[in-house]
């Protein structure tokens, strides 16, 4: 009988696990919020860089695209270090 008591302990326990997990788990609208939130802290810094980029060439004398193109790159490394900041913080 010792193993029924055993194996009847750890079926409630894994139940109760079971259980908790269940009601702790994230419905569909923070889940989407999260999504959102994770594209605009990677989309804005990208959005920002092209048009300060963009402002900066029309600045100068001639066709340039040099302001623009090193901002966009900076603001993609911007933003991928803002989902991985963001990201490692929710854990």
């Amino acid at each position: 009988m010792p193993n029924d008591h055993e194996l009847h302990r750890r079926v409630e326990r894994d139940a109760a696990r079971l259980a908790k997990a269940e009601a702790e788990r994230e419905g569909l609208i923070v889940q989407t919020v999260y999504l959102g939130t994770l594209g605009l802290v990677f989309v804005l810094p990208v959005v920002a860089g092209a048009y300060l980029g963009h402002w900066l060439d029309t600045l100068s004398a001639g066709y340039s695209m040099r302001w623009t193109l090193s901002l966009l790159f900076l603001g993609l490394v911007i933003g991928a270090f803002n989902v991985y900041f963001l990201i490692r913080s929710r854990d």
